[in-house]
């Protein structure tokens, strides 16, 4: 790399991490750009995950109060997440290429939705409850095994193909927890972390990554994920749900 080109994949590894940590898109920034460097699609696909990787664990930082109180939730994310991207490589690995293309864009504006209408879900199921049994719901504060298994599936698709992975998991956390919203943040940038870490190290064993744009994006994302979830905090939960539900748009957009 020249220098012009290693000072711009620092700053679109602080925007990708910046990206991660807030609405969970970050590849729709990193990945082009080091295509666009004259890297292979596979190449710039294995060094933007392993570069990445950083962004995550800088975004956990940032949100390392929210992580902790979600408890029990964090760790079956983790698990889950580790899981289910193990799962989603090995299709990646046997299935042809292409096979859920089709299907991804209008699978990610479907769960636009769901964050989107998430508040008047939740408020209809709460009145249901009510109507039924005569009291208020307790809050969930553990996934159930439905929700366990939604998180898994999200996991599945971050080990396969990734991209809307985070607006995928603030939908199923949003609608199967009582979470609030800046915890779902921090669990969704958990999530992602967990998901680039497995990723990155099967990739590590069967690709040949560029080390060289690996370590530079690293060191952007790093920061940016901490900013990133710095920014994220503060949102308010109205702007933080409706930028997730524009950044899944633009996702589904692009992947037309």
């Amino acid at each position: 790399m020249t220098l012009l080109e290693g000072i711009l994949v620092v700053a679109t590894g602080f925007g990708a991490g910046v990206l991660s940590s807030t609405v969970g898109v970050a590849s729709l920034l990193s990945f082009p750009v080091l295509v666009a460097l004259g890297l292979p699609p596979v190449v710039a696909n294995v060094s933007n995950t392993l570069g990445l990787i950083p962004g995550g664990l800088g975004g956990v930082l940032g949100y390392r109060d929210e992580v902790r109180e979600a408890g029990p939730i964090a760790r079956a994310i983790v698990l889950v997440c580790a899981l289910g991207a193990i799962a989603g490589a090995a299709l990646l690995i046997g299935l042809p290429p292409g096979v859920f293309e089709a299907i991804v864009p209008w699978l990610i504006l479907f769960t636009c939705l769901l964050v989107g209408v998430q508040p008047r879900v939740a408020r209809w199921l709460r009145q249901r409850h009510e109507a039924h049994h005569g009291e208020a719901r307790a809050e969930r504060r553990h996934m159930s095994p439905a929700t366990t298994a939604f998180a898994t599936m999200t996991g599945v698709y971050g080990g396969y193909f990734g991209a809307g992975a985070g607006v995928m998991m603030v939908a199923v956390l949003g609608l199967g927890t009582d979470l609030e919203l800046r915890v779902v943040n921090g669990l969704k940038t958990l999530s992602l972390m967990v998901g680039n870490v497995v990723a990155g190290l099967i990739f590590i064993v069967v690709a040949e990554p560029r080390w060289d744009v690996v370590v530079t994006l690293a060191a952007g994302s790093l920061v940016g994920g901490y900013v990133g979830a710095r920014i994220g905090r503060k949102l308010p939960d109205a702007v933080f749900r409706w930028a997730v539900v524009a950044a899944g748009v633009v996702a589904a957009l692009l992947l037309f």
